[in-house]
């Protein structure tokens, strides 16, 4: 993706992902959310899903990305959002890191209270059971980043009765 830092380990299921970030994801409660960055297109603004959502919490880093139906790679402090995004594969597009969102800016500055993993476990079929999405809890709102079935989502507000959440502590 032309990113810098950005070298992804894709896990697949709870078990692997709690295994490998439950402690440095716990370890966030407590921080502000000082910033973010996602790549949008300079031509027309628009999110560009499929690269990582970047979290600043007092100057930790993690960054979320989702790929393929259920993978998820949570990185930490390695992608460098100042530099520009080099070798992009399509030329009618530009990248580039971007700090605007209206769905994330109503939670900078706030004390984050919990980080959570949330599984998607529905009641019938459905392509997307077993994936897992990371869920910020602040005072009286929360945000989380789902698989959107091969890209991020980005959803506020109450959390879906269908995934069942796995506290880190």
């Amino acid at each position: 993706m032309g990113i810098s830092g950005f070298e992804p380990t894709f896990l697949v299921g709870l078990e692997a992902v709690r295994e490998k970030h439950r402690t440095r994801l716990a370890k966030l409660g407590g921080r502000r959310l000082t910033g973010f960055a996602l790549v949008r297109f300079v031509e027309d603004g628009e999110w560009f899903a499929d690269c990582p959502v970047v979290l600043d919490f007092d100057g930790v880093q993690v960054d979320l990305c989702h790929w393929k139906l259920d993978e998820l790679s949570i990185g930490w402090n390695t992608i460098d959002t100042t530099a520009v995004i080099t070798d992009w594969e399509w030329a009618e597009f530009t990248p580039a890191w971007s700090s605007v969102d209206e769905r994330l800016e109503p939670f900078v500055g706030r004390e984050l209270r919990e980080v959570c993993l949330l599984e998607w476990r529905p009641s019938g079929l459905d392509l997307a059971d077993g994936t897992i999405a990371v869920e910020f809890t602040f005072d009286a709102c929360r945000f989380r980043i789902c698989n959107g079935l091969d890209e991020n989502t980005i959803e506020v507000g109450d959390t879906h009765p269908d995934f069942v959440r796995h506290r880190l502590g």
